[in-house]
């Protein structure tokens, strides 16, 4: 598997459900990557069932976000996107030091700066030297090499695609220095360097460096840990055994509400190739979960990572066999599906939807 939006799965065939004695021990081989994909075969009275529920269907479902953006953030998006670089500041002023807000807000409106940056040039040009406006553009600057690059795998890409995603990252990391001296208690240029570690291989002891830099100002950074479980992982400059020891680590230090448990969940999915659901049933992993449910239940209703752990909560609820849980968390989180594990399929939304559908039935039943 792969991170984020740049390499995609392709999704499930259909099948027609025999009938609510499935077990979910076959969920995983029923779910596996194939050819075709859809919203599931549940007869009338489930379907019926699941629209009483006020479950939304595939074609409702938000795919840019794990959750609702919180008001301010939306303003300020709608800011950048008139072209209105005053609003974007004044979001970026009114949420100061809250260091996960920050990054995730520079991440956003530096994603509307890759496509489009003359607001950004105007706020840099009317406040030389403004450290919101060099941490956007910092962001932006490696959002915009990802897309040079494209989502494709290395055996697609050209060339040329390459030259600029290299020569960007490259440009990026002087951006990042300067948004880094200019708030120097500011963990977010180190965060998006995460993603140049990733691109322009950075050996395993400037990593480390790097992460340094960021535990020294956010421990228990929500953003920084799962993007630097992305560099751990055997897909990029680590292994499956590297990814999973940074995971436990991480959620064993962190405070309840960190919502870090995120991480060990986060390490077996991306390192699982199996197609039987026993491997998400072991111990272990109910105690992962568990563990998790702890989390959200103490984190701050508005943490804005949380709908990633409740996405997460809910799949492996759901292949625990464990539906009304699943079912609940589910609930929170309906939609929006742009987050782990839907995120690594051509229709995230439709893979979202027959899992929860299958697992809202299994509670009605249970």
């Amino acid at each position: 598997m792969t991170v984020l939006l740049w390499i995609l799965g392709i999704l499930a065939t259909p099948v027609l459900l025999a009938g609510l004695w499935l077990t979910w021990v076959f969920l995983k081989e029923f779910f596996s990557p194939s050819a075709d994909d859809g919203s599931g075969d549940l007869d009338a009275a489930d379907t019926a069932y699941v629209g009483r529920l006020g479950l939304l269907p595939a074609e409702r479902q938000n795919t840019e976000y794990a959750g609702p953006l919180p008001a301010d953030q939306r303003a300020g998006l709608d800011a950048a996107r008139r072209g209105d670089w005053q609003g974007v500041a004044e979001v970026m002023t009114g949420i100061g030091r809250d260091w996960e807000r920050r990054s995730g807000f520079a991440a956003l409106v530096g994603e509307q700066a890759a496509e489009e940056d003359d607001w950004l040039l105007a706020w840099e040009r009317e406040r030389p030297g403004n450290p919101d406006a060099a941490v956007v553009r910092a962001r932006s600057t490696v959002i915009l090499a990802w897309h040079i690059r494209g989502a494709k795998k290395a055996k697609y890409t050209t060339g040329e695609q390459f030259a600029g995603f290299h020569r960007t990252l490259e440009s990026a990391r002087a951006e990042i220095a300067r948004a880094a001296e200019l708030n120097p208690d500011d963990p977010t240029p180190f965060v998006a360097e995460i993603w140049v570690a990733l691109g322009l291989g950075y050996p395993n002891f400037e990593m480390d460096k790097l992460w340094d830099e960021i535990v020294a100002r956010a421990p228990h950074h929500y953003e920084a840990h799962f993007s630097a479980l992305q560099y751990w992982c055997a897909k990029w400059r680590g292994s499956e055994r590297l990814a999973m020891d940074f995971a436990e680590r991480a959620a064993a230090s962190a405070p309840l509400g960190s919502l870090l448990t995120a991480l060990p969940l986060i390490a077996h999915f991306e390192h699982d190739e199996s197609d039987d659901a026993a491997v998400d049933q072991t111990p272990e992993m109910v105690a992962r979960v568990n563990a998790g449910l702890a989390d959200a239940a103490a984190a701050d209703p508005g943490h804005p990572r949380l709908p990633e752990l409740r996405h997460l909560l809910a799949f492996y609820l759901a292949m625990q066999d464990r539906a009304e849980a699943a079912l609940e968390q589910f609930r929170l989180v309906d939609g929006y599906v742009d987050a782990l594990p839907w995120r690594y399929r051509n229709d995230m939304a439709a893979y979202y939807c027959r899992i929860r559908d299958l697992a809202a039935t299994a509670a009605r039943t249970a």
